[in-house]
């Protein structure tokens, strides 16, 4: 078979090249995580449903003030009958105007209600910016987090390669048997294949940060750490419990709730409906005035239901404080404790992981000079892999917890990263 049937047209690869230098163009680091949240606050979808609800309780709000409709009616009586009834002669046209009145503070309750419903919705939103800055805060460490793990994968492959090479010279040189060969170049291929996983994990993680902070174009590396800021990520992360994002969107809910109670209970009473009108007799060539009241008797319909709904409602909106308030009580208490051993946990992976380098080289010295066996660098090596990812968990975590206490106030205004 002819090679150039194997070879792609140019056109093909010059579209593919353009595919490739655009998405080059385009892809680029993220900025510090201060300014990449002030930017997705604008831009992620999840912040836009929650702005939508608050707008859509804002028009509701607005609609409940509302005054019912006049109505214009028009009556022809006698005409087109017969005997003396034919024709229009004697028909008489009659022109009213209606209006409701609602009685019982209808429209006042339906206007504190929406008002309610308003507080309720914003309450909702700053909680959804709480929870979306907590997520958009741990994605961002841990795509960090993922670039770190990648490096340290190809480092340890170096370190891999570079013991394999020194087995082999000893075993050249008599000094070691051709088993710790083929056991040097077994852990090069295993820390191959963790550098493949790496990558993997990376490129998953820097695709979820993208999603979520809806950027335009690829975010694919991070230039400024947030994982080695010393200043706290959020401020202000000590709330009371009735200060919480949680329990605060409850109590306005509760008090959303309350109020759609009180708009029920004014419904069963009857409105007034009053008119005015003007008559004309075409018999006499003369007009009068007509006026009317009408009310509906409340027979059938008193509106029970809907004001037991709305009291089975407004008593599951205060079980749902009752329990925000538990939940944030025991939040505050483990979000405190989480992140004080969070920075006592980082301080000591960052000392394990400085020991663990130091005995790594020294274990590398002697297995160079022939007085270590090679199985005990191999567990010195493994001893600083691991130290290094506990340094980079221990740094994530610190993130989370800060950010999992911001969440609670509903701080969504980061510190200054530094």
């Amino acid at each position: 078979m002819s090679s150039n049937l194997c070879r792609p047209p140019l056109a093909v690869l010059l579209i593919l090249a353009s595919f490739g230098g655009a998405s080059a163009a385009v892809a680029g680091p993220a900025p510090p995580f201060t300014a990449l949240l002030a930017q997705a606050q604008a831009s992620a979808p999840r912040l836009a449903e929650a702005r939508a609800n608050v707008a859509r309780a804002e028009g509701l709000a607005r609609q409940a003030g509302a005054i019912p409709n006049p109505t214009l009616g028009l009556e022809i009586e006698n005409f087109s009958g017969s005997g003396p009834f034919r024709g229009t002669s004697l028909s008489e046209t009659t022109a009213t105007l209606g209006q409701t009145l609602e009685l019982g503070g209808k429209r006042s309750a339906r206007a504190a209600a929406g008002r309610a419903e308003v507080e309720a919705a914003r309450a909702q939103a700053r909680r959804a910016e709480a929870e979306y800055a907590f997520d958009l805060a741990a994605a961002y460490a841990e795509a960090e987090a993922s670039d770190r793990r990648l490096q340290l994968a190809r480092e340890g492959l170096g370190l891999t390669e570079e013991d394999a090479r020194i087995a082999s010279a000893l075993v050249d040189a008599g000094r070691e048997a051709e088993l710790r060969r083929l056991q040097a170049q077994a852990a090069v291929q295993s820390a191959r294949a963790a550098v493949d996983q790496a990558q993997a994990a990376r490129a998953a993680a820097f695709g979820n940060l993208t999603a979520l902070a809806g950027a335009p174009a690829p975010i694919t590396s991070i230039p400024v750490s947030l994982l080695d800021t010393t200043a706290p990520l959020f401020p202000d992360t000590n709330p009371a419990a009735t200060a919480t994002a949680a329990f605060v969107a409850a109590q306005a809910e509760r008090e959303a709730a309350a109020r759609r109670l009180r708009v029920e209970r004014r419904r069963a009473m009857p409105d007034v409906t009053v008119s005015v009108g003007v008559r004309r007799f075409e018999e006499d060539d003369a007009t009068a005035l007509v006026a009317g009241v009408s009310v509906p008797l409340p027979l059938f319909d008193q509106n029970r239901g809907n004001i037991a709904a709305a009291r089975a409602e407004e008593a599951a909106a205060e079980a749902r404080l009752n329990a925000a308030r538990l939940e944030a009580e025991a939040a505050i208490r483990t979000g405190t404790a989480r992140a004080a051993a969070a920075g006592s946990r980082l301080a000591a992976a960052r000392d394990g992981e400085r020991t663990a380098g130091e005995a790594y080289r020294l274990f590398r010295i002697g297995y160079e000079a022939g007085k270590l066996p090679l199985a005990e660098l191999v567990a010195a090596r493994r001893a600083l892999a691991e130290a290094r990812e506990q340094s980079i968990a221990a740094a994530v975590e610190r993130i989370s917890a800060q950010a999992a206490q911001a969440r609670l106030t509903g701080a969504v205004t980061p510190g200054e990263q530094r």
